[in-house]
């Protein structure tokens, strides 16, 4: 009979090392599939009535750090996760080759079905004057919003003309405005105290970026040029007043229908020569705008009135009624969080008249501007110590007080931050 043989120590150390490595990495596999998992009980429907549920934390959820310091608009990808082909677009190998895309309008680069969809859409939300006015199409508003500094500052002035906006202000103005140390223009300060002589150009964000009200300008002199950042004049996030009638405003596709990733803004402009000026900036910043971008943004666009102008008695299928239900709710569960305690506070917002979903409703700003109440001083710092990262009141103009905190991420970040919040209340 054969003997077996008997394992030497040193393969039975080899066995035991492979050993203890295969259960590492399934413990390890374990734990980042549990810590991937939704946090909260939710589903994927539309009804916007049924409560998502709010677990109480444990140890590894404390730990999770919750980044709602950007904007990134994620909140909307449900939605368009159902629409499929309708905001889906081919783009054949062929097309697009051309840095032209029609020589005769002044914005050279500007795609003209991307152009027929900004009308159209504006059309439809009745949000902004179109007739008269140039398109300029951009890498984002923020390409814009530099685009119209240089195209509104004098050539030949003896000093940079002053740019100004009333506080809170877009954190990113001052940095954006003195980035370049332009000698054409720079950064001012608060215009509600303003009071330099001469040009200048005043910022007026409607609504407003932090605070979501309503904005109008401040400084109101006959030397004064006025940009209108209307990012968020849109109907899940204000009332719709009136068509916005000024000479120069912004849009753009990151907020109205939540595609940031596209890198797509649009200019409303009333003066041909202020236009001429913006595109000679865009020519020689990136020499025009992707089309691809465009061509894909023009899709989402008619997406979005098509599934309004078709009027489909299923609500979730109106980007409009599905983005308004939803940012509402959002906003009615940080409400009751909020108010359970004295700690924080929030801003406060009259009803208006809706022309666009015609009845009276209330604000719900695509940003949180909380206040932390009482001997808390610093709410950013104190926040990051519970692990929630947002933007101090100091980088928008204001005291430290203040933090703006995001209403357009994920439902799995925006579910654990309620949690969060509630905890540190408790």
């Amino acid at each position: 009979m054969a003997k077996l043989p008997i394992p030497t120590l040193f393969s039975l150390r080899h066995f035991f090392i492979l050993s203890l490595a295969f259960n590492v990495t399934l413990i390890l596999r374990l734990m980042l599939y549990h810590q991937t998992q939704p946090f909260a009980t939710t589903t994927t429907t539309t009804n916007f009535d049924t409560p998502i549920l709010i677990s109480s934390s444990s140890s590894s959820d404390t730990n999770r750090v919750i980044n709602l310091d950007h904007g990134d608009p994620r909140v909307y990808e449900r939605f368009w996760r159902q629409t499929g082909d309708k905001s889906t677009i081919i783009i054949p190998g062929w097309q697009s080759m051309s840095y032209f895309s029609d020589v005769s309008n002044i914005c050279w680069f500007l795609e003209a079905e991307f152009a027929r969809e900004v009308v159209r859409l504006h059309k439809v939300v009745g949000n902004a004057v179109t007739e008269g006015r140039h398109i300029v199409v951009g890498t984002g508003s923020s390409q814009l919003f530099l685009a119209a500094l240089y195209a509104l500052s004098p050539n030949d002035a003896p000093e940079p003309i002053s740019v100004v906006c009333a506080s809170p202000y877009y954190s990113s103005y001052p940095s954006m405005t003195d980035h370049l140390k332009s000698g054409l223009y720079k950064w001012g300060g608060d215009a509600e105290s303003f009071d330099k002589e001469g040009p200048y150009i005043e910022l007026v964000t409607s609504p407003n970026n932090p605070d979501g009200h309503v904005r109008r300008s401040k400084v109101n002199r006959s030397q004064g040029f006025l940009v209108h950042d209307l990012a968020y004049y849109w109907p899940q996030y204000t009332p719709i007043s009136a068509p916005a009638d000024h000479d120069l405003t912004l849009f753009t596709v990151s907020k109205s229908p939540g595609h940031a990733g596209m890198r797509i803004g649009w200019a409303l402009v009333k003066n041909e020569e202020v236009a001429k000026k913006m595109t000679k900036f865009i020519e020689l910043n990136t020499i025009g705008v992707s089309k691809d971008s465009q061509l894909r943004a023009a899709k989402v666009l008619r997406a979005v009135s098509d599934s309004w102008e078709q009027g489909n008695s299923n609500e979730g299928e109106s980007f409009f009624k599905f983005s308004h239900k939803l940012m509402a709710k959002r906003w009615k569960q940080l409400r009751l969080v909020v108010e359970r305690g004295g700690l924080f506070s929030l801003p406060k917002f009259s009803p208006a008249f809706c022309t666009f979903f015609n009845q009276v409703l209330e604000p719900q700003p695509a940003f949180v501007w909380l206040k932390c109440e009482g001997n808390v001083e610093d709410c950013e710092s104190f926040l990051r110590g519970h692990n929630i990262l947002t933007r101090s009141g100091i980088h928008f103009g204001v005291s430290p007080k203040y933090v703006r905190i995001s209403m357009l991420d994920t439902d799995e970040n925006f579910n654990h931050f309620l949690d969060r919040l509630s905890g540190i209340q408790s």
